[in-house]
């Protein structure tokens, strides 16, 4: 597959996808960025930089452009440094007290901050460099067409899953409401039959930084460098 270079935050324009399935709806999004990124060696991987943009920056105005505004950020470790880079990009910001707990309190309390009106929201994660507004607009289209009765979608590359995931109001509803112990994994194992796996060749959805050989991939894949933080 042909790389498209993120040269700007979302690359272009979306091209809008008709379908004659259900309607569009009204998305929202959940964007992670409390980790530890313990495997970098402890920094904020959200603001790793690309092209002189923090991914965090370049995720929510590819999700703007996508026409996604209402976005909640979920910080917790570097909470300070990642709030302030938050600060001026007018988004919905809830902090975890307790990072410490994983990724899906995060999502939890994420889902949990989701206000009306919204028909379905992304679960998406601040450390995927290629995504941009078209592979939310794809998404978006995608989960229109999903299978009748099932509620959430996420991409599968090659028969890897990837991320964004997309659930819709009542699955989100189903989660926050249901006994703590409940994550969003866990309830998208226990119900299957909720699920439309969407296959696609785009590895935009499955390019993630976790670890020091991730960062030097990346930068082979691409011939782009991500850099530290300041």
């Amino acid at each position: 597959m042909t790389e498209r270079t993120p040269n700007t935050p979302a690359n272009s324009a979306p091209r809008h996808t008709s379908t004659s399935a259900k309607p569009l709806g009204v998305p929202a999004a959940v964007l992670l960025a409390a980790g530890e990124g313990s495997r970098l060696g402890g920094m904020p991987k959200s603001l790793l930089r690309l092209n002189g943009q923090t991914l965090l920056a370049r995720q929510i105005a590819a999700l703007r452009l996508a026409g996604i505004h209402q976005i909640v950020v979920v910080t917790g470790y570097f909470h300070a440094l990642i709030e302030a880079e938050l600060k001026p990009l007018h988004v919905d910001i809830v902090r975890n007290g307790q990072p410490e707990a994983g990724q899906q309190s995060s999502v939890r309390l994420g889902l949990s901050r989701l206000r009306a009106p919204f028909d379905f929201t992304f679960i998406t994660l601040a450390d995927q460099p290629l995504l941009n507004a078209e592979d939310f607009v794809a998404l978006t289209a995608a989960f229109a067409q999903r299978k009748p009765m099932t509620q959430i979608r996420y991409p599968v590359v090659g028969g890897q899953r990837g991320n964004p995931v997309a659930i819709s109001k009542e699955t989100v509803s189903l989660i926050v409401s249901a006994d703590p112990s409940v994550t969003c994994r866990g309830f998208i194992q226990a119900h299957p039959e909720l699920v439309d796996p969407y296959p696609t060749e785009n590895e935009h959805f499955v390019v993630d930084i976790d670890t020091v050989d991730d960062l030097a991939a990346f930068k082979a894949r691409t011939g782009l460098e991500l850099k530290h933080p300041a």
